[in-house]
């Protein structure tokens, strides 16, 4: 990789346990990875002592990883957090959980934690199986077919009060973040709508991830800059991106493309969306962005098949070639 690139790539795993995908991705070049919280069982017998969070599992996964030559760079994963976005009884509970997750993470030196503030419904795609270029299959979003969607069971909540447990969130997270030195990264909504069945997004715009860095200011209160997301926010990506990594607020990114609004929209191959890749990867270099980034939400290709709609394995290889690429071709420039 160019001198002047200053990110590494950081292809998130399916598995927690080692699989075909471990060894492919270090074939292509990838040495760090984005893991989730290993919920495998520890014996036949389901006789799990610690919780997915706890130093253990995360210890004895991130040593496995380092057997297959592969660093446990960040978590895109958490404990369950809805009392604590809906701020009712039990979030105190829920927040020990978080902050155990991140200690743990210090110990261990896993540097990013990505967490969202999706209340009642995470993020969502309606249909998965949508034919895009060759027959591949893709993911998509239409608001219309939700619309009939009753709320999600603990109901409905206004942005003001996610906004305020939000508040409450950071000023109990960031001091723990900044002793374990471990930096939080907010996924945006996905989609990044107004309103889900009910439940108000706050994490849907540009001035909100303004909001968010200057509600606690600190170099561990920072973001996931999801490019599929971003790109729905705002006609000029690139401008996005230039504007958060001066702002040092971006640690983690996932560079992926769609076509459509946000409303209604399909997610593409890496090189067939609505984004100028180029352009956005120039911003990155040229910024000193020096986090990690990954593909996202790719198509499933002839012949493939996926635990989790758009996280095949191919589709991943084709993405991290391209981004690969880009990154030669535009550094070297």
């Amino acid at each position: 990789m160019h001198a002047s690139v200053k990110f590494r790539i950081a292809e998130i795993i399916n598995s927690t346990m080692p699989s075909a995908e471990w060894r492919l991705l270090k074939q292509i070049g990838v040495n760090e990875v984005v893991g989730t919280l290993p919920r495998d069982p520890s014996d036949w017998r389901g006789d799990q002592p610690d919780l997915p969070w706890d130093y253990a599992p995360l210890s004895s996964l991130k040593r496995r990883l380092s057997e297959y030559g592969l660093t446990l760079s960040a978590i895109e994963d958490n404990p369950p957090m809805e009392k604590i976005k809906y701020g009712v009884k039990g979030k105190e509970d829920e927040l020990e959980n978080v902050l155990r997750l991140i200690e743990n993470m210090g110990r261990l030196k896993i540097g990013v934690w990505c967490y969202n503030w999706m209340a009642g419904q995470g993020w969502m795609r309606s249909r998965i199986s949508i034919p895009d270029r060759g027959g591949a299959e893709v993911t998509g979003f239409s608001l219309s077919d939700i619309e009939e969607y009753p709320p999600p069971k603990m109901g409905k909540i206004d942005a003001e009060t996610l906004w305020k447990n939000l508040a409450w969130f950071l000023d109990n997270v960031i001091p723990v973040a900044e002793d374990s030195g471990v930096k939080i990264a907010m996924h945006p909504d996905d989609p990044p709508l107004e309103e889900i069945r009910g439940v108000s997004r706050i994490m849907n715009n540009v001035k909100a991830f303004d909001k968010l860095i200057e509600m606690k200011r600190s170099e561990y209160n920072t973001i996931t800059l999801c490019q599929g997301n971003f790109t729905l926010m705002t006609e000029d990506l690139p401008s996005a991106i230039r504007h958060f990594v001066r702002k040092k607020a971006v640690s983690f990114v996932h560079f992926r493309d769609v076509k459509g609004k946000k409303d209604n929209f399909i997610e593409s191959f890496i090189d067939d969306g609505k984004t100028d890749t180029a352009s956005c990867m120039s911003a990155y270099i040229e910024e000193g962005f020096d986090g990690i980034m990954r593909t996202d939400h790719t198509p499933t290709l002839y012949g493939d098949t996926y635990k989790v709609p758009g996280y095949s394995i191919l589709g991943r290889l084709h993405a991290i070639g391209y981004i690969q690429g880009l990154i030669d071709g535009v550094s070297m420039v």
